[in-house]
């Protein structure tokens, strides 16, 4: 049997003269292109002024092409099954509600699901649900063991970097284009290097969500973050909607939001005020809402916010994501789905959903994909939380087990994100200052291995060196998808482009937008 594989050196030796004259193309081409950061400062001008490239790997990183094929295989798969999870209230309600969900435990969560329950009581307006996903991927290689996929975590709010990452994979085939790569390495080959065309695939979920709200006159609303510096990540998704849509676009902040936005008490159409000399009417109605922001409590600095969060979803407008959605995404979702029969519950059963069901061999190849973890508050059989434990404060087996074991693995709490996570020697002191009804909102997950001996060049801007550092790397591969669901309704869904992110092999975390990582893209190797 082939087994995937991955180059045992990497990148190839090349001159320092032929490094920097890479650096220069890169970031030349960076600059022409629109791979681009709004430069750090404390607040960013109304108008921008000046730019950074973003930051960029000179290679791309090499990917067993079945692997990769993988990936995108399931990604569907994965698609079907968050919808399913949003659509299922019950499930929702016993694990990130606050009667003894998640939500008991944590308070962004619980405020969360307190309003989507208040919502629900009141009956919502919209029935449909539009998720944009990734679903994120290290290559796990331990010894003695052929390379496999394994899953990080899949993110079902504000995903990023879907445009700046079809602009790497061409900046990438651009370079091999211009000089070969100087014919450093036989993987460095037309074919290998895979189309990225993530803009117009996440464009179009949108637009299919604008489609189904049936107003063309109606504009898509991005909720954004107060100076948001990846602005060159989301603008390309707004142009991709006007040129091949007619689609408008507007931006607003939840501070913004909470002046402007209205939803009329009978038609529930929400509708965002803007000056009329923009336009004649003095509001603009909305047909899907949009959150590249809201997945944080940082936030919601205030219940207004809260409050405008609940107003959008109370509209008629269909939001991406949904708060059902947003809670579907969590970590604990994501250790449940580990516990027996819940995949067989939301994939494959035909009294549940008749001819729409997966396979016993999709199913595995899902199941494949997960690394072990649990809850902290669960007893021995690793699924049932330890109520005694809970209420007395004493260590249960979730707890110990993650001290025995704490070399190799990492807590993750609820959070998007990145910087959240507590990792092998961090782990215990944390147990110690963690108060036991705070257990119940993490879980624990065995690292994934990466393979060793992989390398890049990697290019920063804004700190003054511009030179290209060589470092022992790890990437982490994403695949893009989206869902348009709701009750009753077939799940429209597709995969739609992918992403690689690469940082030091000594960074625990991965954010790019938090510094830890840079842009990077795929090189497709055989076995």
């Amino acid at each position: 049997m082939m087994y995937p594989s991955v180059p045992s050196e990497w990148p190839p030796a090349l001159t320092n003269t032929q490094i920097d004259q890479l650096t220069l193309l890169a970031t030349s081409y960076a600059f022409s292109t629109g791979l681009l950061y709004l430069p750090p400062g404390e607040r960013q001008p109304t108008i921008p002024e000046s730019a950074i490239h973003a930051p960029l790997a000179l290679f791309p990183s090499p990917l067993p092409r079945s692997l990769f094929e993988q990936a995108k295989r399931i990604q569907g798969i994965y698609n079907t099954l968050y919808a399913r999870i949003a659509l299922d209230e019950e499930f929702l309600d016993r694990i990130m509600g606050t009667e003894n969900g998640v939500g008991k435990a944590d308070d962004f969560i619980g405020q969360l699901w307190t309003g989507w329950k208040e919502l629900r009581d009141q009956g919502l307006a919209q029935s449909l649900h539009l998720g944009l996903f990734r679903s994120d991927y290290f290559i796990h290689s331990p010894s003695n063991e052929p390379p496999s996929l394994k899953q990080v975590e899949f993110n079902t709010i504000s995903v990023s970097f879907g445009s700046l990452s079809q602009r790497t994979a061409r900046l990438h085939r651009y370079l091999y284009e211009s000089t070969q790569y100087y014919n450093s390495s036989s993987h460095i080959r037309a074919e290998n290097f895979p189309r990225n065309d993530t803009i117009a695939g996440l464009a179009e979920g949108l637009a299919t969500a604008h489609k189904d709200y049936n107003n063309d006159q109606a504009r898509i609303l991005f909720v954004v973050q107060p100076g948001e510096r990846n602005v060159f990540d989301q603008r390309p998704l707004e142009y991709e909607l006007l040129e091949k849509y007619s689609i408008h676009g507007i931006r607003q902040t939840f501070e913004e939001l909470g002046r402007s936005a209205s939803v009329d008490p009978d038609s529930r159409v929400l509708r965002v005020s803007v000056s009329p000399d923009l336009h004649p009417d003095g509001f603009v109605e909305i047909s899907v809402v949009y959150f590249r922001s809201g997945y944080a409590p940082h936030e919601y600095q205030t219940s207004v916010d809260y409050q405008t969060r609940f107003l959008l979803e109370r509209s008629k407008a269909i939001n991406c994501p949904t708060i059902a959605l947003q809670l579907a995404g969590g970590k604990k979702i994501q250790e449940v789905l580990t516990h027996p029969g819940v995949l067989e519950h939301f994939l494959a059963d035909e009294k549940k959903w008749g001819v729409a069901v997966f396979s016993q061999s999709e199913l595995d190849e899902l199941r494949r994909t997960f690394m072990g973890m649990w809850g902290l508050d669960v007893g021995e059989d690793l699924v049932t939380p330890d109520y005694d434990a809970l209420k007395s404060g004493k260590e249960g087996y979730g707890v110990l087990m993650t001290r025995q074991l704490a070399q190799s693995l990492v807590l993750k709490p609820q959070r998007e994100g990145g910087g959240n996570n507590v990792y092998k020697d961090s782990i215990p002191p944390f147990l110690d200052k963690l108060p036991p009804r705070e257990r119940q909102a993490w879980i624990a997950m065995e690292l994934i291995v990466p393979p060793a001996g992989l390398g890049n060049y990697l290019v920063r801007a804004g700190g003054g060196n511009q030179a290209a550092m060589k470092a022992e790397v790890v990437s982490e591969f994403g695949i893009f998808g989206w869902a348009l669901f709701g009750a009753h309704v077939d799940i429209r869904q597709k995969e739609a482009g992918w992403l690689v992110r690469t940082k030091g092999k000594d960074s625990d975390e991965g954010g790019v937008a938090t510094g830890f990582s840079v842009l990077d893209s795929v090189l497709l190797v055989d076995n």
